[in-house]
């Protein structure tokens, strides 16, 4: 594929991404299961543009209404090969040139925007900070109280490129027999540092050249996200519960923990999510793993199977203020200051449905992808003064090797400090003789 027609590829994607109201990833999926033929070199190019214009949306677009122009996507993309990659009007001119499989030919208008941004970058001295980080205005405030002089350090992290974490599934094989075949194939993948089944990968590669994904053998999984399915501590045996289980990763590798025996449970609101879990269990040899579909988070199942279950996963839906490195456009999607005072209201009604799933001397973890107080230790703090009967137990006793990974009593994560997505987890335990509730704290 010649450079022009990668760009228009990237795009006719970009568009695509705009204009949806999904994910990116999610327009992506289907924008690649439409174009099967294209060359894994040139699905990797146009994907890491797309990537690098998710992340700069705030900057060209500050310098698209300091020009006067619009933010459409091909203003973006004009503006980005000016900005961020340097090149000269006339090149640009060279690319967009109306050929086959090649953008539009330049307007008038268009090449006198390239000649104004001519010699320019994507940071401009008169460009705010909160534009100049793409942190957007209703997260900027709770972040900077978050982190304090750190606040520049974190968001400027989270506009690098993740690295490919990969978690090796015992069920099928080891950690070692894994790092030793993607050595022999030419990847470039070295144990995590924290994580005992982690294995990560410091290049930009096709996943087609990953044998061991397609034979189960290893999942697509954050570090960080491998680090609080750990904190669940299944055990062979356990009754075990994955709330908000989305499309299974953290059951996988509960499930491996349980090492097949027990009985794991993946809950979800969303049909299609559990659909692709089970088929992520199959594939994965996991037979101790089932799904269940919930009404809502009140749903009847969770009253009829009270005090069951030995351990409960919340992951629960948040802000994903700690994704946006691997999901730039989610900052620009979520979440205006209303929606995350609904977010923080539907997590204190899941967590605290939830709860009553817990046996007595039961576990109850907590999780999110956020990196917002509000979400994580407000949240958990409620919980606790509302359900006496729940005690936080501190990481340093429930996983002494990551205590200098804690805030607190909870495990916390960020890109700048640990190289992972964002993440908090808080591990709570119910009293061996739950305290009597009042009926005004137990969910309908």
């Amino acid at each position: 594929m010649i450079p022009s027609a990668r760009l228009q590829a990237a795009l006719e994607l970009l568009g695509d991404v705009d204009s949806a109201a999904r994910p990116a990833d999610a327009v992506i999926s289907s924008w690649l299961r439409s174009r099967r033929k294209m060359e894994d070199s040139d699905r990797g190019k146009v994907l890491d543009l797309l990537a690098e214009l998710l992340r700069a949306r705030a900057r060209l677009d500050w310098w698209l209404d300091r020009l006067g122009r619009s933010d459409t996507s091909r203003n973006r993309l004009l503006a980005f090969l000016v900005l961020a990659e340097g090149r000269t009007p006339e090149q640009v001119k060279r690319l967009f040139n109306g050929g086959r499989f090649a953008p539009a030919a330049l307007t008038e208008r268009e090449h006198a925007l390239l000649v104004k941004l001519r010699g320019s970058t994507l940071v401009h001295p008169a460009m705010p900070d909160d534009v100049r980080l793409e942190c957007p205005d209703w997260a900027s405030e709770p972040l900077r109280q978050r982190f304090g002089d750190s606040f520049e350090t974190e968001m400027a992290a989270l506009l690098s490129p993740p690295t490919l974490d990969l978690r090796v599934n015992t069920l099928k094989a080891s950690r070692d027999g894994v790092l030793r075949e993607l050595t022999d194939i030419g990847v470039r993948a070295e144990t995590s540092t924290r994580a005992p089944q982690g294995l990560r990968v410091r290049e930009s590669l096709s996943l087609a050249r990953l044998a061991p994904l397609k034979r189960g053998e290893i999942e697509i999984q954050d570090e960080g996200s491998q680090l609080v399915a750990l904190l669940v501590d299944a055990r062979p045996g356990d009754r075990v519960v994955d709330f908000c289980a989305g499309a299974g990763g953290k059951t996988l590798a509960i499930a491996a923990q349980m090492n097949n025996k027990g009985r794991i449970i993946a809950c979800d609101v969303s049909e299609g999510r559990l659909k692709r879990s089970a088929e992520r269990f199959r594939k994965a040899g996991v037979h101790n793993a089932e799904t269940r579909l919930l009404a809502s988070e009140t749903d009847r199942w969770v009253k009829r199977h009270k005090g069951g279950f030995d351990r409960v996963l919340v992951d629960a839906p948040c802000s994903g203020t700690g994704t946006w490195r691997r999901n730039p456009d989610a900052r620009w999607r979520a979440t205006q200051e209303q929606g995350l005072d609904a977010l923080v209201a539907l997590q204190a009604r899941i967590l605290a449905s939830a709860a009553r799933l817990v046996k007595p001397g039961g576990r109850l973890v907590y999780a999110t992808c956020s990196m917002l107080s509000r979400e994580n230790e407000e949240q958990v703090a409620a919980f606790l003064a509302a359900h006496p009967d729940f005690e936080a137990l501190p990481l340093r006793d429930t996983a002494p090797h990551l205590a200098t990974l804690a805030e607190g009593d909870h495990l916390s994560l960020t890109p700048a400090r640990h190289d992972t997505d964002g993440f908090f987890a808080a591990v709570l335990q119910r009293a061996e003789t739950a305290a009597t509730r009042h009926p005004a704290q137990e969910p309908a």
